[in-house]
């Protein structure tokens, strides 16, 4: 899609930022910990799978949370109770500090699941993506649905982690390191990350390690599962450009083309596919919207090895996040969680 397009994509982010309704413990501290910060009723286990079952063969390792733990507030709250919560991040590696807001499922409170890792979802709007990340609200339903469809076997419960995406309104950062801009690409990809570690039980492998997101998100989730294979296995990535087209990349080709998906997928597709080293792209994309034919030529150009796509087409479907929703929910999320590492109960 291109600037205009995500124009409005931005448009629709500030209209859903100002539906969310406040909450009445909104601001109020919060604390994920364990088991005993929400209630766990009506959770859910996870399916039973190869991946998953204590008598499996050994999987990801469970990591409990390293520390040191960010201050959380409320941002907002479900009907089942979880909360989706907010604290500002200053980025170690990048240097760069942004708000990030989480949200933990039922499933994460459970005392059957006290001692596992939980997969992580980094969610990522369209539009800048500053100074909100549009999935913290809850009319679009994201965090409700995922709850909904673990408990329905169609998804894993995801620790669902929504960054900033820019760190300004000004300019689009494709996610990336462009030189002499702030380092959006290691904030992305090493300090969120470790924010979340610090903070959650998750596993120790790529296995547990996903993105999601919609237009100029989509491009930065797409681009950062390419570019590092060995650190995150899946990406839902809905109505996306395959190519960096930040302004800010002139006279820095050579960087900007080692952050260009097209050319990161065709490097990957050139290797040997496996288990340690396949990547799953999920592709959304609605039939009231452009970029089809775009999407259909980067599916079937770099479908090779450990390269391995899906595209949801969403009938009626335009450039937005509930339609992007309604279509994780028609497959892409199963898609993804079944190549994922779900949450393994206590025996």
């Amino acid at each position: 899609m291109n600037h205009r397009t995500r124009t409005l994509a931005a448009a629709f982010a500030l209209a859903s930022v100002a539906l969310v309704a406040g909450c009445s413990d909104e601001g109020d501290p919060v604390s994920f910990d364990g088991p005993s910060a929400a209630p766990a009723q009506g959770s859910a286990a996870p399916r039973p799978t190869a991946t998953n079952s204590p008598t499996a063969p050994a999987g990801p390792r469970s990591l409990m949370p390293t520390g040191p733990k960010a201050d959380f507030t409320v941002s907002n709250t479900l009907d089942d109770g979880t909360k989706i919560a907010v604290t500002t991040l200053q980025g170690e590696k990048s240097g760069f500090t942004g708000k990030v807001w989480v949200w933990a499922p039922k499933q994460y409170f459970d005392p059957k699941y006290a001692k596992s890792g939980f997969p992580v979802l980094i969610a990522l709007p369209g539009g800048n993506g500053y100074p909100n990340n549009y999935w913290m609200g809850t009319d679009l339903k994201l965090q409700s649905s995922i709850s909904k469809w673990s408990q329905e076997g169609k998804s894993l419960p995801f620790i669902v982690v929504m960054p900033v995406l820019n760190p300004d309104d000004k300019y689009y950062y494709d996610g990336s390191d462009i030189p002499g801009q702030p380092r959006m690409g290691t904030w992305m990809t090493e300090d969120v990350p470790d924010f979340v570690r610090a903070n959650f039980r998750t596993f120790d492998s790529r296995d547990g390690w996903a993105f999601m997101g919609s237009s100029s998100g989509a491009f930065v989730g797409l681009k950062s599962v390419l570019q590092h294979p060995d650190k995150f296995k899946a990406v839902i990535a809905s109505g996306p450009d395959t190519v960096p087209d930040s302004p800010l990349w002139a006279g820095h080709e050579t960087e900007r083309q080692a952050n260009n998906p097209e050319r990161l997928a065709k490097a990957l597709a050139g290797k040997p596919g496996g288990k340690a080293s396949d990547v799953y792209l999920a592709f959304q994309i609605g039939t009231k919207e452009s970029g089809m034919k775009n999407l259909k030529s980067f599916i079937r150009n770099y479908t090779k090895g450990p390269v391995k796509t899906r595209l949801q087409v969403i009938q009626d479907g335009g450039h937005n996040a509930r339609s992007y929703v309604r279509g994780m929910g028609d497959g892409s999320i199963a898609w993804i969680s079944a190549h994922m590492q779900a949450p393994i109960p206590a025996p």
